[in-house]
């Protein structure tokens, strides 16, 4: 129980710290983009990640909440993914049968960002992108690499018709906050490696 309390508050004080000193961006930079198939996942799983990322005071992106009539969609895309600190790609039924979800994660990919799989009523091995002819091979090779990356990073798996939505949204909320301490962390250090190898030569 005393190991329990002392997990939640360390928890609880690593968000605070983020959400302290967090700083945002002068410009339109997001902390977390949200890769999702609009059929399977805007109304339920990708919407209540958005705003529970946004009450804890964190920038999410979602297609559907960030961008405005007149938008060029790949344009704010694909910013938006540079200029992320940590991916996530909640992955569904319909989800590689979408090109435009599969650039994204192989951005996300490309790009090293963090990333934090949700596997939401799929098996990894029902996951596989298939040729309907209007993708270069070239390009599917690259959406096929992108979909093995993310199935060989430890991910979440949520079943929609009997899984605990709050559970769900707490552990990728969890997991957000880890992968942004982790960054901030690598940041920290970065200084210090650059000493040390200016020193070595």
């Amino acid at each position: 129980m005393q190991v329990q309390r002392s997990s939640i508050a360390a928890k609880n004080l690593s968000r605070q710290i983020i959400r302290y000193y967090w700083k945002p961006a002068e410009s339109e930079h997001c902390d977390v983009f949200i890769s999702h198939r609009r059929i399977d996942t805007n109304k339920n799983v990708a919407a209540l990640l958005h705003d529970r990322l946004s009450w804890l005071n964190l920038r999410p992106f979602l297609d559907s909440r960030s961008m405005k009539p007149g938008d060029k969609l790949f344009e704010k895309i694909d910013s938006a993914i540079c200029n992320c600190k940590v991916g996530i790609a909640v992955i569904s039924p319909n989800y590689c049968k979408s090109y435009n979800c599969l650039h994204e994660l192989s951005m996300i990919m490309e790009c090293n960002k963090k990333v934090i799989p949700i596997y939401v009523d799929v098996k990894l091995s029902d996951l596989r992108v298939l040729d309907n002819g209007s993708c270069r091979k070239k390009e599917l090779l690259r959406y096929r690499e992108a979909i093995e990356e993310a199935k060989n990073t430890l991910g979440l798996t949520f079943e929609s018709s009997n899984g605990d939505w709050s559970e769900l949204l707490e552990n990728t909320s969890d997991a957000v906050f880890q992968k942004l301490l982790e960054i901030e962390e690598e940041s920290l250090a970065m200084p210090e490696l650059q000493k040390k190898y200016l020193n070595y030569y």
